[in-house]
């Protein structure tokens, strides 16, 4: 019993361990501390993405001998990845833990089949240049639930705090070394903020929720990398299997969290669908249930893909692909769909990001909040990717981290001084905003705010009229656009509430040869 108990013991050791190690990699993201190939360690072992990214790319993407491990380990011992190692899972794991004892779900058997259409949907998709679905590959789930969700929610807290302790308290010393702590290091220097990110708590939230209709729903019927590593699991070396001792209790199906035991095949298990979480050896009394090596193909079930499912998932991808560039923003992009520095240059297609994982990584990268997770702003084909949007945020001129983090280069790793010379998009002034050039108020704020060192944006003196101070003389500013790069700065910064006077836009294509 002590050994059993030690497996269950280990087993959740190792999920802490891997919950922990992801948080820490997304909360020291922005600090620089941490190269993108030590950040990217966890996205990198997933071999959905990998897969997919390399379908989508034409190519074997960066860093992808790291989703080997996973595979390797997935051939040996089945599902360890679900049960050990996955963030999401240990999150629904602990949501599920008052229920795993109780009844069995009254969800029908035969929805375990959606995981593995979903999975070849997904492939075929990205066979022909579309990652949407990648949205929900349940790493992406979690670094971007943490990078747009939960830092900024913490982030807000703070903020409330530190005013609380500041302003109320007078404790004005105690903030200052709170800050010195936590910013740059774990949160921006200023609080950001990011569109949607109650949508994307909300369908975290939602996953957890679905354990109240069966234990681990997700990774029952939903999941697609478990579909992918079920598939590989039912040639694994390493299977449970019960023997003769077996007294029939059902400790063991009442305790399997993802209710594959089934009692009418004298208590066996689809190697598919276990997690190896090892709950049926502690509850087994008679010791009669153990891992041990096998080389026999396990028995169908009636929920495995079959060549219906996959006929049916190559004409729903290819559907899906065209009425998704059927959309607008395929023929017209939106004025303002920005994206990072040079994500349009290495992507096939601006709206889709062709490279992009949707992990989101960048986003939490970002110093000042300027790269933000799309929902429909690119369509439902960019669902995910990341947009710049200036009004919240500004790409600071000294930094190149999202490049750096990002481990499918769907953002290049540009240099700083590439990156500082590669074009984002164009300012443009509207005249009917600008409090210099609709009221006649003084102001170069935009001028001012302007990172590059000849300015991109230059004032001209002229004398105007004033109906309250007469005639007065006023620097108009304007925008140079053969130096403008649309890092966003003067955007973010202008003082006009609502839309800003200054506002970058997509640059233009470039000139037929």
């Amino acid at each position: 019993m002590r050994a059993r108990i030690t497996w269950v013991g280990a087993r959740k050791g190792v999920q802490a361990g891997a919950v922990v190690a992801v948080v820490v990699l997304s909360m020291l993201a922005r600090s620089g501390r941490l190269s993108g190939d030590v950040l990217n360690v966890p996205i990198r072992l997933d071999p959905l993405l990998a897969l997919t990214g390399s379908l989508a790319g034409r190519g074997i993407v960066v860093g992808a001998w790291l989703a080997a491990v996973t595979l390797v380990l997935t051939l040996v011992f089945g599902r360890v990845w679900c049960g050990w190692l996955c963030p999401l899972g240990t999150v629904l794991d602990l949501s599920a833990a008052r229920r795993r004892r109780g009844s069995g779900p009254a969800v029908p058997e035969s929805w375990r089949k959606a995981k593995y259409v979903l999975l070849l949907v997904m492939l075929f998709a990205a066979l022909l240049g579309n990652q949407t679905l990648v949205f929900l590959d349940p790493i992406t789930i979690f670094f971007r639930t943490l990078s747009a969700a939960v830092w900024p929610a913490f982030d807000q807290l703070v903020t409330a705090f530190e005013d609380l302790v500041g302003r109320d308290l007078g404790l004005d010393g105690a903030v200052t070394s709170l800050d010195s702590v936590i910013r740059p290091a774990v949160l921006p220097v200023e609080p950001v903020s990011y569109q949607d990110a109650f949508l994307l708590a909300a369908f975290f939230v939602g996953l957890i929720a679905l354990n109240r209709l069966a234990p681990r729903f997700w990774c029952r019927y939903l999941c697609p990398l478990g579909g992918l590593l079920g598939l590989i699991s039912r040639v694994s070396l390493f299977r449970r299997q019960t023997s003769g001792d077996c007294n029939r209790c059902q400790r063991c199906v009442r305790a399997c969290p993802t209710g594959t035991i089934d009692p009418a095949r004298a208590y066996a298990s689809d190697p598919a669908e276990c997690t190896v979480c090892m709950e049926c050896l502690e509850v087994c009394r008679p010791a009669a249930t153990a891992f041990r090596p096998s080389v026999a193909l396990p028995e169908g079930r009636p929920y495995d893909p079959s060549r219906r499912a996959f006929a049916l998932s190559l004409g729903a991808a290819a559907v899906g692909v065209a009425l998704f560039r059927t959309d607008l923003l395929s023929k017209r992009q939106s004025p303002f769909l920005l994206r990072p520095p040079g994500a349009r240059e290495v992507n096939a297609d601006a709206v889709v990001l062709t490279s992009c994982t949707r992990c989101n990584a960048c986003v939490g990268a970002c110093p000042t909040g300027a790269i933000q997770p799309a929902l429909l702003q690119a369509g439902f084909q960019g669902l995910g990717t990341p947009l710049l949007v200036p009004r919240l945020g500004y790409c600071d001129y000294s930094c190149n981290s999202c490049g750096q983090i990002c481990p499918t280069q769907a953002i290049p790793a540009l240099t700083l001084a590439d990156k500082r010379r590669q074009v984002i998009g164009k300012a443009y002034i509207d005249e009917s905003r600008c409090l210099v050039w609709s009221d006649r108020q003084p102001c170069i704020v935009c001028q001012e705010m302007c990172p590059l060192p000849d300015k991109a944006i230059r004032l001209e003196v002229q004398e105007v009229w004033n109906p309250e101070r007469g005639t007065v003389r006023l620097q108009f500013p304007r925008v140079v656009r053969d130096l403008c790069v649309g890092c966003g700065l003067c955007e973010y910064r202008c003082p006009v509430s609502g839309d800003a006077a200054i506002r970058v836009y997509v640059p233009p294509l470039p000139a037929p040869l």
